[in-house]
């Protein structure tokens, strides 16, 4: 079983710039959408291991990033490629409609 990587505002740029698609799961404690998809989130690090980099980042711990990208909602999904977001979900989806995006990217 995998288990996503903890993404913070420090280390987010750094992270997002690899060569594999990035998803970034913005996600908080309290949120209960957030926890149903959470294990969905730890499997797919292990699926992909690497062909893509699987993370979550809290967003009471790292505001910085979320309002930047505009997060108001979550769960938000957000898909990046080269350091840009080529995909953003928001809202617990099935695993396939993540499972899709990504291949999409590889």
């Amino acid at each position: 079983m995998g288990k996503a990587i903890e993404i913070t505002d420090s280390n987010f740029d750094e992270i997002i710039k690899q060569d594999k698609p990035v998803l970034v799961d913005f996600t908080a404690q309290w949120c209960g959408p957030c926890k149903m998809i959470a294990p969905m989130i730890d499997e797919l690090a292990g699926e992909y291991e690497g062909k893509a980099v699987i993370g979550k980042l809290d967003v009471d711990n790292n505001q910085e990033t979320s309002i930047k990208f505009g997060v108001r909602s979550i769960p938000t999904l957000l898909l990046f490629k080269n350091g840009e977001v080529v995909d953003k979900q928001v809202g617990a989806v099935p695993k396939s409609t993540l499972v899709e995006k990504i291949d999409l990217n590889i």
